[in-house]
């Protein structure tokens, strides 16, 4: 079990970035949460195995049509026992 935290960078604000994220997310059984930040990026923190958390990244870089990435900053972090699901912030 691994955590990280991701930075997202790119069009990934007013797109249903939070959304799109929270859906992959649970698809690949991970825990975490996404959130909006001030600057315009978005602030993840996924938790989970690291073949899940890698094909999750991989969705999340693919975008879709209103969603662009430009940047991933990947960082470990400490696992947050009993964590039970990947939420997403409105602020």
């Amino acid at each position: 079990m691994k955590r990280y935290l991701v930075i997202v960078e790119g069009r990934v604000q007013g797109v249903g970035f939070r959304g799109f994220a929270t859906i992959h997310a649970q698809r690949h059984h991970l825990t975490g949460s996404v959130r909006n930040l001030s600057n315009g990026m978005v602030e993840m923190f996924v938790q989970g195995e690291d073949a899940d958390i890698d094909a999750f990244l991989a969705e999340v870089q693919k975008g879709d049509r209103f969603i662009r990435v430009d940047n991933l900053s990947v960082k470990p972090t400490a696992v947050v026992e009993g964590e039970t699901k990947f939420r997403y912030h409105y602020y």
